[in-house]
């Protein structure tokens, strides 16, 4: 933010202002790629629930990492807006339009920019776009991508199943949910990463998905089908080509991203943990008791962007400032001792995980996500017997951004 003037009175104590660069620790760079936990738990015992932070560009932010100010955050728009036209780094221009923290946190006219009347009434229509593409079978679709990236490895006797499965899975599922080809949606795997992991190319890629989304609403205006794509084109509630583009652009890069990135990390519950494997095989557990696990302990996405405060206000012992911008900590908030004093008990039946955020931005297609999980599971054990990892538990890395922390890769062998 601005430096300080002679003549101008010292920032409140609290106020990201009052933090300069070489105090306040980053949510982006070497050691938060490798270390991120680390990371939320040293800004907590510093802290507390709330934290300065910078993101990409050294732009002031506020990191929520307890879990009673995120859910007091995400459920009240009326105090913290999803309308980054408030963000006071935006409106003094501190934010250029090729920044990389533009694709995640910039206002896009789509329902998860916006709050009030026009948010419902963009996501009415995504709502009824998605309830109507679960009825044309989701399932099917799962079953029948996931056989198709088997196929490509089941002779081989070995696999990496983040970057042979789960990486292209959700992907490709979406496209045929959208109504694009399957050789478009193998195009845009590495372009919604790119998005999620920032840094220059972030832009760059967020540009390639607009304009292939953008050519698919003209293809359809001219070539409907039995798709997402043109059951919003003809909703009453009449988007826009923009509104349709970003529309397409949040189911497309949100869903497959996070989707891609819980899959894989359930699939490293399953192998890390035998008796976990041997209980799904007979019935003993479940696929969606594993995911609950998994959303608890590394929800796919680690830190949501953003919200605004709209006036100045309290929030674990600082001063927000209006006009700030605060990025929730879905993991953090999570594991926060005040509500999870031991991690280790069994959250097994308890669905008060932030993972799908809350409030009325509340991820619009978790069942989606979820069956296409299940699917995703259940095909590969019956594919491929004697499923094992093939490294130790503890050479499996993964790498962070900001916003997500993604496994590296999950190498597998089983037989043939």
């Amino acid at each position: 933010m601005n430096e300080q003037s002679p003549d101008r009175p010292e920032a409140p104590r609290g106020c990201p202002v009052a933090h300069s660069s070489a105090e306040t620790v980053r949510l982006y760079g070497p050691e938060a790629a490798t270390d991120p936990f680390g990371i939320y738990e040293r800004l907590r015992k510093e802290h507390g629930s709330v934290a300065p932070v910078l993101l990409e560009g050294d732009i002031n932010a506020w990191l929520v990492l307890g879990y009673r100010d995120g859910r007091r955050v995400l459920d009240n728009p009326r105090q913290f807006a999803r309308d980054a036209r408030i963000w006071r780094d935006w409106r003094e221009g501190r934010i250029a339009e090729n920044h990389p923290l533009v694709p995640m946190v910039a206002w896009r006219p789509d329902c998860v920019s916006q709050d009030g009347e026009a948010h419902r009434r963009l996501r009415g229509a995504v709502n009824d776009g998605l309830q109507a593409a679960v009825g044309r079978g989701i399932r099917r679709h799962a079953t029948h991508f996931a056989n198709k990236q088997i196929d490509a490895f089941a002779d081989e006797g070995h696999a990496d199943l983040v970057a042979d499965y789960a990486g292209f899975l959700p992907m490709l599922i979406l496209t045929r949910i959208l109504g694009l080809t399957e050789a478009e949606g193998r195009r845009l795997v590495e372009s919604s990463a790119m998005v999620f992991q920032g840094g220059e190319d972030a832009i760059v890629h967020d540009g390639i998905i607009r304009e292939i989304l953008g050519e698919l609403v003209e293809r359809k205006r001219v070539e409907p089908g039995s798709d997402f794509t043109t059951g919003l084109l003809d909703h009453p509630a009449g988007l826009d080509h923009d509104e349709m583009v970003s529309h397409l652009r949040l189911v497309l890069v949100a869903g497959h991203s996070t989707t891609s990135n819980l899959l894989a990390r359930v699939l490293q519950l399953l192998l890390t943990d035998t008796s976990r494997l041997t209980d799904l095989i007979s019935g003993q557990l479940t696929v969606s008791a594993l995911v609950e696990e998994v959303m608890w302990n590394s929800p796919p996405l680690s830190v949501l962007p953003g919200r605004f405060a709209v006036s100045d206000i309290e929030l674990g012992g600082h001063r927000i400032e209006e006009g700030d911008l605060l990025v929730l900590g879905l993991a953090p908030g999570n594991l926060d001792p005040e509500v999870r004093p031991d991690p280790d008990v069994s959250v097994q039946g308890n669905g008060a995980h932030l993972a799908f955020s809350s409030g009325p931005h509340e991820c619009p297609g978790q069942s989606i996500g979820l069956s296409i999980i299940e699917i995703a599971v259940d095909v590969l054990l019956h594919r491929l017997p004697g499923l094992r990892l093939a490294v130790p538990p503890e050479e499996l890395t993964a790498t962070a951004s900001t916003w997500m922390s993604v496994l590296d890769s999950l190498p597998v062998e089983f037989a043939v």
